[in-house]
């Protein structure tokens, strides 16, 4: 389970790079911080709409974040890719300490109030990179 989650982020995290660079965003290695999200009614469009305005406006209001990508699944087309999560989000930060900041910031806390009761299961991936930025 461990190795199928590992490839989701390596996926998604290359993704997130192809569309930053796109945006002139850099990716920032130092600090990873992957979330996986599954809804309550993954069916009901007003929860989700919900959710993605909040986390749309959280990702404008966060200061300390630097990378900033919400994705959904594709349909998985092999066994090894979970597509059963609603919303994956992935954060760059330039450190840990940073990301430590950013636990506390009035965004993210204001995103999980508004949001906390949508999600049934939030699942956190943290990430420090192997090579000095």
């Amino acid at each position: 389970m461990k190795k199928l989650f590992c490839s989701a982020i390596i996926i998604l995290m290359l993704i997130s790079c192809v569309e930053d660079s796109k945006k002139g965003v850099n990716f920032d290695p130092a600090f990873v911080h992957v979330v996986y999200f599954w809804l309550k009614d993954p069916g009901n469009m007003k929860d989700r709409k919900a959710l993605e305005t909040s986390l749309e406006k959280f990702m404008r209001n966060s200061k300390y974040a630097k990378t900033k990508f919400v994705g959904i699944p594709p349909k998985a087309s092999r066994e090894v890719v979970d597509d059963t999560f609603a919303y994956n989000l992935v954060l760059t930060f330039a450190s840990a300490e940073e990301q430590e900041l950013y636990q506390k910031e009035e965004a993210h806390l204001v995103f999980i109030e508004e949001s906390q009761d949508l999600w049934e299961r939030v699942v956190v991936y943290d990430a420090n990179s192997l090579v000095s930025p």
